[in-house]
């Protein structure tokens, strides 16, 4: 896939752009000195503004710029616009949650801002729940719904049966219960968009080593590839043993290649790994998670770690494609984590890790 142009025009201004309670904040965008958001699979961004606390009044006297009175304070509802100035697009929505205040001699005072999107409030507390009778659907909905967000989920509609959640935070339960079934969340604004991954694709991008790809690391890992995937448990409704057994990719999401199951049944000979401390209660169930676990070790397979020039379209879910690399690393690959940059000496830049299940020919 070719690089897609950051910008229509011939300059590319890519300065962050700060909402406070959906209004644009001159003043704060302006005394912008830095910026981090950082986002991965399990869902909850996270944000770390700096601004130089200090600015000029009306009268030509200095005065703190965001005092006890300001609009940039705890609480705060927050929005981080990146990109073409342009067309600027939203990369964070969330409260601030923390704000430190660092002076330091010979420098004016700073502000430090840190927030948490939605998904914060699913880990600020502990309980536990017993979800009968239901899908894990209908769990997501539930709980989203606790939390004043608007669910969109795909798939998840079986196995409907009994969930607990034991002194979990509604955060760690939905990650766990996410992850049994191979699926992700993430959020949008106010929305909780949860789905398998291998429907999920928050877009396709194509970065080209020493082009918009400014440095890129890929390994590729036999360590932990395994041929087979096993899960045990015990039917109790029917008295009896259950199994489940993977032992072929079912989502390896993208990339094309020799998958890492494969080059480890070359190199090492077969290799099972049973999942153990997940608790199943019938055949079906058991080959799911299977599937489930097998698919997520071979997908680690060849990771890439990589910095390229800022570019808000590169989120958790994007496919990428490498290029420019080597043939057997230029690939596609799914982004696991992305932290979006930006200070007063490099300006806007986005680094990433994403994975893939083969290494190309």
């Amino acid at each position: 896939m070719p690089e897609s142009p950051l910008s229509q025009t011939s300059i590319y201004s890519a300065r962050p752009t700060l909402r406070i309670a959906g209004r644009e904040d001159a003043r704060a965008s302006e005394l912008l000195t830095a910026m981090k958001m950082e986002e991965r699979e399990g869902g909850m961004s996270t944000l770390e503004l700096r601004f130089i606390n200090v600015a000029a009044s009306g009268d030509g006297h200095a005065e703190l710029a965001f005092d006890a009175g300001s609009s940039l304070g705890l609480g705060a509802q927050l929005g981080v616009y990146l990109g073409d100035a342009a067309a600027p697009r939203e990369i964070f929505q969330g409260k601030v949650s923390a704000l430190e205040i660092v002076c330091d001699f010979g420098a004016p005072p700073e502000l430090v801002v840190l927030a948490e999107d939605a998904l914060g409030a699913a880990r600020r507390g502990r309980r536990s729940k017993i979800y009968a009778d239901m899908a894990p659907a209908d769990v997501v909905n539930a709980i989203a719904g606790d939390l004043g967000l608007s669910p969109t989920v795909s798939g998840l509609a079986a196995p409907v049966a009994t969930w607990a959640q034991l002194n979990e935070t509604d955060l760690g339960f939905l990650r766990r219960l996410l992850a049994r079934f191979d699926a992700d969340m993430q959020v949008v604004g106010a929305q909780l968009q949860v789905s398998p991954r291998q429907d999920a694709r928050r877009g396709a991008i194509g970065l080209a080593l020493n082009n918009q790809l400014s440095r890129v690391r890929i390994t590729a890992d036999l360590a932990d590839q395994a041929t087979a995937a096993t899960v045990a448990g015990w039917d109790a409704r029917q008295g009896g043993a259950v199994k489940g057994e993977a032992d072929s990719l079912a989502n390896a999401g993208p990339g094309g290649g020799r998958s890492g199951p494969d080059w480890a049944r070359e190199v090492f000979g077969a290799r099972g790994e049973h999942v153990g401390g997940i608790a199943v209660g019938d055949d079906e169930e058991a080959r799911a998670v299977a599937t489930a676990a097998f698919d997520q070790r071979a997908r680690r397979f060849v990771r890439a770690e990589g910095g390229c020039a800022g570019n808000a379209e590169l989120r958790v879910g994007s496919h990428v494609t490498l290029s420019g690399i080597s043939p057997q690393f230029d690939n596609t690959y799914y982004v696991v984590e992305a932290r979006h940059l930006y200070d007063m000496n490099q300006g806007y830049r986005t680094e990433f890790r994403a994975e893939c299940a083969y290494l190309g020919h």
